[in-house]
């Protein structure tokens, strides 16, 4: 079974977006160097909203992953740039996710991570944030 993570992130500010940019470049580094690692993807959307995807052989390969190198450095950067930020993990057969299945499992499975300024709908705990 593999094990799949995802997040979604919004911006509060768009001269956040540059830095975010950058971080992600270093972790996609890290990534593709990740033990456990089959596969990722991430995506820009509206309104300042960011969503990660990655897949892993088991759970503890990608807690090695967040809690090491570039992605340890960047997660605390997120609770000052982001009024919305939140995460899911499942498992499940095979490695490729379908993203038109992505905000179901975010409904469904996500929880919030702390932000130090969030936005309504973040504050009320909805993982899918303020809508569109």
């Amino acid at each position: 079974m593999a094990h799949v993570s995802i997040t979604r992130l919004r911006l509060r500010l768009a001269r956040h977006v540059l830095p975010l940019v950058w971080n992600t470049f270093l972790v996609n580094r890290q990534i593709r160097a990740a033990d456990g690692h089959l596969w990722s993807q991430a995506r820009g959307g509206p309104s300042k909203i960011f969503w990660t995807l990655s897949v892993w052989r088991d759970e503890a390969a990608m807690h090695a992953f967040m809690t090491s190198g570039a992605h340890m450095k960047a997660m605390p950067k997120l609770k000052h740039w982001c009024d919305e930020a939140s995460a899911a993990h499942w498992t499940q057969e095979g490695v490729r996710v379908n993203w038109d299945e992505v905000e179901g499992r975010m409904a469904a499975h996500g929880w919030t991570s702390k932000v130090l300024n969030p936005s309504p709908a973040h504050a009320a705990g909805s993982p899918l944030g303020s809508p569109k």
